[in-house]
């Protein structure tokens, strides 16, 4: 079983930037990809960007594309990160951070609220 916890959300305001990390816990040697997921009041969950163990392979969706950098730490493979920048409101939503197994399972963190606002 494995165990996410998200982290570095909060307020910014527009033009702004934020970075967010994702701890895995547990049994995180079956874990061959981990993304970042965004929900918005009112809309479906849709992915922001993953990124593979190993050759660490990134993936991004096309609205993210350019803004937003999905990193995995050199040292600790466990820690993901999300560097999001020139923050609109419209980037308001709660992220959660996903972990996909080799066997296709998915692990989802409790997620963490951006908010953009002036």
């Amino acid at each position: 079983q494995v165990t996410l916890v998200e982290s570095g959300g909060g307020l910014v305001q527009p033009g702004g930037s934020l970075r967010l990390s994702c701890a895995a816990s547990g049994q995180t040697y079956n874990i061959y990809k981990t993304g970042w997921y965004r929900q918005a009041p009112g809309k479906q969950r849709e992915l922001v960007a993953d990124i593979t163990i190993g050759t660490r392979t990134t993936n991004y969706a096309e609205p993210f594309k350019g803004r937003f950098t999905i990193t995995r730490d050199n040292a600790d493979e466990n820690m993901v990160y999300l560097q999001m920048n020139n923050l609109t409101t419209e980037d308001t939503a709660v992220y959660y951070c996903n972990a996909e197994n080799w066997a296709n399972l998915h692990t989802w963190g409790q997620g963490t609220q951006v908010t953009v606002s002036s």
